[in-house]
């Protein structure tokens, strides 16, 4: 992932890099100059003053130069990624999707986005603080070779408990990205739950003492004790760092007549050293952070895979047959806790027809309308539309031919239609048309609001699905939330709307009092298909029908 972000701006971070280095070694520089000052001539004041200035000013245009390049390449790096990120997502198969988790998703898009695009403001830092850091051991050779022997054993000492606590260090804050992608699920949970924590007092007090509590805390241990090994292994170096200064000053430079300059040399090297020495162990560690938010990245974007082939055509296809032939897929289902088997299912749609799809919950009804539209390929089987088998190649240019509200429908804040000049008044007639007008209008192609009823909102994603004017409607369970008199409106007026306008329409449902307006019922079981026809009133009600509750021995 690192190596994909530093080949997006090869030309940029280069150019950073070089005024960075060029900052350093200027730093460096003036470092010797001031120790050649303090034992000038008063002839060579002057020249070396001059000197000096242009050094100093270099120095101060170096940083400021490859600050803001390192910044506007932080800042590109962090765009960057979540668009890589992004795409991933919207090209993926969905049930990929389902499988790696919204919590992942999101953990990746904030934090470990945010981890990683700090490694280009790190970067730089390590970067010139390596620079100035080598340039002062290098200008100790020039004092003392023998001097720079002990600062070379000094620095391999520094370097081995280093390189010992960094694998240590790793080890925990993986731990830690690996929680905090479920500590983004607990997050979710907060607002999505928020009923049903202020509801129940015990279960409000066990969710944040046994699972978020812990969760932050795993976090905070693991993440804590990963960078107090880092800081550790600084406070190492610094203390070798310093045994190096007491031997040098006490025992290794010996009398003669350039001891006033090696002194004041390696003084002057060691007081600005430090800073720098600091600055590149405290910015090593966020490095690594970023290397690990990065693995964690490609691990989550790895899993979200397509072998399908993607379209821009943005022409609708039309319906003129769609048949289901041996369609079967598998699954785990949490009711029976064991792989639930869909299928085999043959089935066939034909435009302006309206189909209703009843079961027991469970039965594979919603799995089966996802299926359908595409979302999931069958493991077996295939489906037919006007006469060609859809795969790979084909499926997205396939789904384009649904327009769906599921039962855990999405909204937009805004229409995503283009191209349509009368959307702000077709969208709401259809908001008339549905009783909303008095709550929410289109204006700008964008909803004035989406805090309402899920009723309310339910009605919305129909707005929207009857703007997307798709030759196949698939409403799961979109009636549920309604009162009577939108029932009506829906089965009454909307649905024979649709079937007028050459729609081919497929309704998940338990309203066994509609039934008989369908042009067909499909009745799911297990999994498996046990009526596929027009039955008589009676007989629909019947296809729903379930066992009567028990409750104490009361019916």
């Amino acid at each position: 992932m690192l190596k994909y972000l530093i080949n997006q701006s090869r030309v940029l971070l280069a150019g950073a890099s070089l005024v960075t280095v060029f900052h350093g070694a200027c730093s460096v520089f003036l470092v010797a100059q001031i120790n050649s000052a303090l034992t000038a001539t008063e002839g060579e004041r002057g020249t070396m003053a001059l000197v000096f200035i242009a050094t100093a000013v270099a120095v101060m245009l170096s940083y400021v130069s490859a600050a803001i390049l390192f910044e506007r390449l932080g800042q590109q790096a962090h765009a960057e990624l979540r668009s890589f990120v992004a795409r991933k997502v919207l090209a993926a198969d969905y049930r990929n999707l389902e499988t790696v988790g919204a919590a992942r998703i999101q953990s990746a898009l904030a934090e470990h986005c945010t981890h990683v695009a700090e490694f280009f403001v790190s970067f730089p830092v390590i970067l010139m603080n390596a620079v100035i850091v080598a340039g002062c051991l290098f200008y100790m050779a020039w004092l003392s070779w023998q001097v720079f022997l002990l600062a070379i054993l000094v620095v391999g000492l520094g370097s081995v408990g280093y390189h010992l606590a960094h694998l240590r260090a790793i080890r925990h804050l993986n731990i830690a990205s690996e929680e905090q992608d479920k500590l983004f699920s607990y997050f979710r949970s907060l607002t999505d739950g928020a009923k049903e924590l202020r509801l129940n007092n015990r279960k409000r007090k066990t969710f944040y003492e046994e699972v978020l509590s812990g969760s932050i805390e795993t976090v905070r241990r693991e993440r804590a004790f990963g960078m107090s090994v880092f800081v550790a292994s600084g406070g190492w170096a610094q203390f070798l760092l310093y045994v190096f200064i007491g031997m040098v000053l006490f025992a290794l430079v010996s009398e003669g007549p350039d001891r006033a300059l090696v002194m004041t040399g390696y003084a002057l090297v060691f007081v600005y050293m430090v800073g720098p020495l600091e600055a590149l162990l405290l910015n090593i560690p966020r490095a690594n952070l970023a290397k690990v938010s990065a693995e964690r990245i490609e691990e989550i974007t790895r899993a979200m895979t397509t072998l399908e082939t993607g379209t821009d055509d943005s022409s609708l296809p039309s319906l003129q047959s769609l048949a289901l032939q041996g369609v079967l897929h598998r699954y785990y289902h949490e009711q029976s806790d064991e792989l639930f088997t869909l299928g085999p299912i043959d089935l066939d749609f034909r435009p302006g027809e309206i189909t209703f799809l009843v079961g027991g919950n469970g039965s594979g009804k919603t799995t089966l309308a996802k299926l359908l539209v595409g979302l999931y390929p069958p493991e077996e089987g295939q489906i037919v539309f006007n006469g060609k088998v859809v795969d790979e190649t084909n499926r997205d240019r396939y789904r384009q031919l649904f327009s769906t509200v599921f039962s855990d429908f999405h909204l937009f804040d805004r229409l995503l239609e283009t191209g349509r000049v009368d959307l702000d008044n077709e969208g709401n007639r259809l908001l008339a048309k549905l009783h909303l007008q008095n709550k929410v209008k289109v204006q700008n192609g964008a909803f004035t609001t989406l805090a309402l009823s899920q009723g309310q909102r339910k009605r919305l994603a129909l707005v929207v699905a009857y703007l997307e004017n798709r030759p196949f409607f698939i409403f799961d369970e979109w009636a549920a939330d309604q009162d009577p008199v939108f029932k009506e409106v829906f089965y009454r007026e909307l649905l024979p709307e649709l079937r007028t306008m050459g729609k081919a329409v497929l309704v998940i449902s338990h309203d066994d009092r509609y039934f008989h307006l369908a042009d067909r019922v499909i009745r799911m079981e297990s999994g498996c298909l046990t009526f596929n026809g027009r039955p008589s009133l009676k007989e629909a009600a019947h296809a729903t029908a379930a066992p009567p509750l028990v409750f104490d021995g009361m019916t």
